[in-house]
């Protein structure tokens, strides 16, 4: 199983203050034309019907020598397009209501628009885009673009308006970014010590501690330790794609000719006591019914006696530091891993039936511990008790 990615939630315009989200908008306008002047008109309290008005400087002949030393020139080109633009913080805005803002444009006697820019913090329907288009060419105007919550999410996630994206709303996609290349450097070298230090470990048993039980291996000033240790020796069966892997539970079980069909019985896991001695407590198996199981279980032909391993998964992120060296109490490895609650350690587990005359040769998995299961054993012998860890 693969980890859920980690994405971007929607941005939040709405929770920005109106001259907030008019800056936000304006400082995108930046970079979207080249300006001789961008003038925050909304800010100034009377704005004509727009927040924002800027000159695209259009290069037609160089200018005189004498038209070089006019102030005017350097602020207002003969042949610059009127630009202006208008922001709208609202959830939403239909097709008529965005029409009359439109029609609520007061221009200066002279003054003629070539573009307009609309921006609000919605989305707009294709009704609203067709006749915002079709007013638009019938105002006489040459560019017009209308900006909806999508399309300013668009711009502020490239590269050159992370700052913006930052600033407005916390978030860094560079940020982002280097903390990705830091994790993932994490993991690797995770990776790379285990293969080094837990080599000879594979398909031994190692010692999983929680770095918060700091009265190891004192077992008696941890509450509930028999139903949540904080520590406790596993199998380690080797590496896989997104961590270590690890025998949880191994039961007595049933597999058909067809590789499909099985059984087992969940009564009593044989997992637990590979570890051998231990200065603490590990969950007994009844003795009673584990003869029973068995019994049941060898009556099976041999070619359908099978054992059920339930296979668990430490990802490498998880993994705080490997001890090679062990102590005096458990001279096995030991790997440093937080515990959460019922799961332990573990990420994940997944059901895995591997045929008991061959442990080398290919598993049969089983995703789902429902699918093709049929009764072939005692009912009292294929349920998990409560206790059982």
């Amino acid at each position: 199983m693969v980890a859920a990615t980690r994405t971007l939630n929607p941005l939040h315009f709405e929770d920005l203050e109106p001259k907030r989200f008019e800056d936000l908008i304006r400082q995108l306008v930046y970079d979207f034309k080249p300006w001789r002047r961008l003038e925050a008109t909304g800010r100034a309290g009377s704005d004509d019907g727009f927040d924002a008005r800027g000159y695209e400087i259009v290069e037609t002949e160089p200018p005189s020598a004498s038209e070089t030393d006019d102030e005017e020139v350097t602020v207002v080109g003969s042949g610059d397009r009127l630009w202006l633009v208008q922001c709208k913080r609202e959830r939403a805005i239909g097709p008529t209501k965005l029409l009359q803002y439109l029609n609520e444009i007061r221009l200066a006697h002279g003054e003629v628009l070539h573009g307009i820019i609309f921006a609000a913090a919605c989305d707009f329907s294709k009704t609203a885009r067709d006749r915002f288009r079709h007013q638009c060419a019938a105002m006489g105007l040459q560019e017009w673009h209308l900006w909806g919550k999508a399309e300013i999410e668009d711009r502020l996630y490239r590269p050159e308006n992370d700052g913006l994206l930052f600033a407005y709303f916390g978030v860094s996609l560079t940020i982002r970014r280097r903390s990705q290349r830091t994790e993932l450097r994490a993991k690797l070298a995770m990776k790379r010590k285990a293969i080094r230090l837990l080599e000879s470990a594979e398909n031994s048993t190692v010692l999983l501690r929680s770095p918060d039980a700091t009265t190891y291996p004192d077992h008696e000033e941890i509450l509930n330790f028999d139903k949540q240790p904080q520590w406790f020796v596993r199998k380690y069966l080797g590496l896989c794609h997104d961590g270590l892997e690890f025998l949880t539970r191994r039961h007595f079980a049933y597999l058909a000719d067809d590789e499909e069909i099985w059984d087992a019985m969940f009564c009593c896991n044989e997992a637990i006591n590979l570890g051998g001695e231990t200065p603490w407590p590990v969950p007994q198996i009844d003795s009673a019914i584990r003869a029973e199981a068995l019994r049941v279980w060898k009556q099976l032909p041999a070619e359908n006696r099978v054992w059920l391993d339930v296979v668990a998964v430490i990802p490498f992120e998880s993994i705080l530091d490997i001890d090679d060296i062990g102590d005096e109490f458990v001279s096995d490895p030991h790997i440093y891993v937080p515990f959460n609650g019922e799961s332990g350690p573990f990420a994940h587990a997944c059901g895995r039936i591997a045929r008991f005359t061959d442990w080398s040769g290919p598993h049969h998995w089983i995703q789902d511990e429902e699918i093709h299961r049929v009764d072939k054993f005692p009912a009292h012998l294929r349920h998990r008790p409560v206790s059982q860890s």
